[in-house]
């Protein structure tokens, strides 16, 4: 393996569950997370000599994830075979915590895309200040609008 694969390799071994989480936002079932997974891996070495470090490896991946999902999301196109096993499948497991999470899924899931990746990134515990700089709008609007999406959110049934 080269200087460059081994690199990559750990940018991914470091940033995978940021990776899977984003992908399963997306995604109606763990195959189709599965897709999303290995759909933004082969973006993320498609972009990765052009990658300027103009923002952190994090905040790179972060976009390139949400791009990716948004991308693929809107054209349902079909993704690449390859399988990944992330281990635990929240789509099937049926512990409280397991249901709890299905039910923030499917609400989340109800949002629009856009919406969706504000969300998960507020939920990863990031500061308005990087959610707005992955996701490219103000401050300002990222307050307003994440107001918003939980006002929506609250008057969602199951």
């Amino acid at each position: 393996m080269n200087d460059k694969e081994q690199l990559f390799t750990d940018i991914v071994k470091q940033h995978k569950s940021t990776i899977y989480s984003v992908c399963f936002m997306f995604a109606n079932n763990a195959h189709e997370a599965d897709d999303l997974f290995s759909e933004v891996l082969m973006r993320l070495w498609q972009g990765f000599d052009s990658f300027e470090q103009r923002s952190s490896v994090a905040t790179w991946v972060w976009r390139v994830s949400l791009n990716t999902c948004i991308s693929c999301n809107r054209k349902s196109k079909r993704y690449a075979d390859l399988k990944v096993e992330m281990g635990r499948n929240l789509f099937t497991d049926t512990d409280s915590e397991s249901r709890q999470m299905r039910q923030l899924h499917d609400r989340i899931h109800r949002l629009q895309p856009f919406d969706r990746a504000i969300v998960l990134l507020w939920l990863e515990n990031m500061s308005y200040e990087e959610i707005a700089a992955i996701v490219g709008i103000s401050v300002k609007n990222l307050s307003v609008r994440l107001y918003r999406i939980k006002e929506e959110m609250k008057k969602m049934s199951n």
